[in-house]
């Protein structure tokens, strides 16, 4: 059974891990344990005692930035980065946001079909946005809440 909790301290190396090993271009150690830090909203997803995924988000008068999420490869298509998104948009409404936006690679077509599925629509490409080993340009995506 997969249940949802505020990410805490003792969460960050686990959750970093899942990071490293899905993300084409991982963020650096330093930014993933800062972003904790400077109060970015963090969520995990567990099944059973083991984190299979992580949020994390942040919400600034009325609108909600999804910064980085991510599920382990096993645990992808199996509800836990539903339960992720759920959860970050139930909070983001909590706190007063009527949108929420994130950027993504635009060669990830499982995110952006994972997006779509709830309801955010695509409003531009930042070309050239993504750097570094795996270039790539990010599609702008919002959502209405």
């Amino acid at each position: 059974m997969l249940k949802i909790s505020l990410m805490d301290q003792s969460d960050l190396e686990e959750a970093f891990k899942i990071e490293e090993q899905t993300n084409p271009s991982p963020w650096s150690r330093e930014n993933f344990f800062s972003s904790f830090d400077v109060g970015h909203k963090s969520l995990v997803c567990k099944a059973g005692k083991e984190i299979v995924g992580f949020i994390i988000f942040s919400v600034v008068k009325k609108e909600s930035h999804l910064l980085n999420i991510a599920v382990l490869k096993e645990w992808q298509k199996r509800g836990a980065g539903s339960l992720l998104m759920e959860s970050m948009i139930g909070q983001s409404k909590v706190m007063g946001a009527k949108k929420v936006f994130l950027e993504v690679r635009s060669k990830n077509n499982n995110a952006i079909i994972f997006y779509k599925k709830f309801n955010f629509i695509q409003d531009a490409v930042r070309a050239d946005y993504y750097t570094g080993k795996n270039p790539d340009d990010a599609v702008l995506m919002s959502l209405d809440i």
